[in-house]
């Protein structure tokens, strides 16, 4: 298999056509939400839709601190092969009598959001007065996991993840599966009960990996975990093998009734959502669950750093040069985002940023060398807690204080969703490399709180004008 051709740089060109005719007169911003799940894609949007909407104080986000936005109003679905992001719904949850967090992101949605606004410009003001669409693309966290196989044959692809189960923690998880792939020989004949058997012992191999006392993130292929329409499809009954080029090619061999498969799966499902949505992106916000991967110790953390690293590389980023019209748009800035703030002190806030950057060095190295623009940042997009003071035994902690989700058990304390707690999560280590380290594992005292309980017209966030003005600012001279 050829993972990139001339069809498909075709495709790139072709895209980066409609969209540079569509927006010289009529502006449009495309701005891809990313993160793996349990990152807090849902809630970044919504909340993100909601602080522009309505006004919200955000005093680093210039054209709004300066007062030149006019308006700002949500606009019908521009893409009617593409489901509606469920702003409405996942603000009423969050801001409901039973207050809750939304559901994960299930499937790729899309919302149209438009800002007229003062523009500075003669330009801006002969081309379009002022007028600038965001459409704010949305998708499973899983599927990111897939862009690395773009770049990967069949042989390739199972070499490296049978490679990586015989390292901890994935060697004393892939027991299972790892006695299911010895009993199938590569150039034996092709048989589907076992081609489904083997893919689902994989599967579960690859779920225990992700669950949070392990929390790994290089997980592919994503619609193995997160199946959706594609549940019980050939295109998932496929599973590595220790096998080389000459098997695969033998028709009539598990080898080769695998290959098909896995190439079938990057042509049939990894491909469109790549050229017909990725592709197209202007700028790219990474979430990341920094914390998560800080309590489940040194591994989890390398294991996020190699993912970050591996779907960067998928990104087309860089600077638009005055050919991208031919040779397709690029993204031309990348934040790295590291979420759920509100779980730590706000004088940790600095020190999450510096993790997560030392975390995204090798993933930013490669855009900034492709001339795309790199930040990162801390952010709570809802922010969920409060900070107090509490004494304890003559000494002062800075504390953060919530509603503690139903069942969440803090010191042996089970609360009912109602309570108050004010919780000392610990203090980030000063020097990121102890980070890294594994210094943390265990010792963080991370609690699922309940959104916020507001009469304000928006929801308390932190940071989140940062992250706004450096994905738009510069769009709105």
């Amino acid at each position: 298999m050829t993972p990139i051709n001339i069809w498909d740089r075709s495709r790139l060109a072709a895209g980066g056509l409609r969209d540079f005719a569509a927006g010289i007169f009529d502006p449009t911003l495309r701005l891809g939400v990313t993160g793996l799940s349990r990152a807090g894609k849902t809630v970044f949007i919504t909340a993100l839709v909601d602080a522009l909407l309505n006004g919200a104080s955000l005093p680093l986000f210039e054209t709004q601190a300066r007062g030149r936005i006019r308006r700002v109003y949500l606009e019908p679905q521009p893409d009617d092969s593409v489901a509606r992001f469920p702003f409405e719904e996942n603000l009423a949850t969050m801001r409901g009598v039973n207050r809750q967090w939304p559901l994960g992101t299930t499937r790729l949605s899309q919302l149209r959001l438009t800002i007229e606004y003062e523009p500075q410009t003669m330009l801006s003001r002969n081309l379009h007065g002022g007028s600038l669409h965001i459409d704010i693309i949305d998708y499973p966290g899983e599927w990111l996991l897939d862009l690395p196989l773009l770049n990967q044959t069949y042989v390739e692809w199972s070499k490296a993840t049978l490679d990586a189960s015989d390292i901890e923690p994935r060697k004393s998880l892939s027991g299972a599966w790892r006695r299911a792939t010895e009993t199938v020989g590569a150039t034996e004949p092709a048989n589907e009960l076992k081609a489904v058997e083997l893919s689902d012992v994989f599967t579960a191999y690859l779920l225990r990996c992700k669950q949070s006392d392990i929390s790994l993130s290089s997980l592919p292929p994503g619609r193995f975990l997160m199946p959706g329409d594609l549940s019980g499809s050939p295109l998932l009954s496929f599973a590595p093998l220790r096998t080389d080029t000459e098997a695969v090619l033998r028709t009539g061999t598990m080898a080769n009734l695998m290959a098909r498969r896995y190439d079938s799966y990057v042509s049939h499902v990894v491909k469109p959502f790549f050229f017909d949505h990725f592709s197209r992106l202007d700028r790219q916000i990474v979430l990341v669950d920094v914390m998560s991967a800080l309590n489940a110790g040194q591994a989890a953390l390398a294991d996020l750093e190699k993912t970050l690293a591996d779907v960067v590389s998928c990104f087309r980023q860089g600077k638009n040069s005055l050919l991208w019209p031919i040779l397709g748009r690029r993204i031309d800035r990348v934040l790295f985002a590291a979420t759920k703030a509100d779980l730590v002190h706000h004088h940790n806030h600095d020190r999450l940023e510096d993790i997560l950057r030392t975390l995204t060095a090798r993933a930013s190295s490669r855009a900034e060398q492709s001339g795309a623009a790199i930040d990162v940042t801390a952010v709570a997009a809802v922010r969920a807690t409060r900070e107090a003071t509490v004494k304890q035994k003559g000494e002062e902690l800075s504390c953060i204080v919530g509603i503690p989700e139903k069942d969440e058990v803090i010191a042996g304390t089970s609360f009912d969703g109602q309570l108050e707690a004010a919780i000392f999560p610990g203090d980030l280590p000063a020097d990121p490399a102890d980070a890294l380290s594994g210094a943390c594992e265990g010792k963080l005292q991370f609690v699922k709180f309940r959104p916020p309980q507001s009469s304000a017209r928006t929801m308390p966030s932190i940071r989140l004008d940062r992250a706004l003005e450096y994905l738009l600012g510069d769009r709105m001279s």
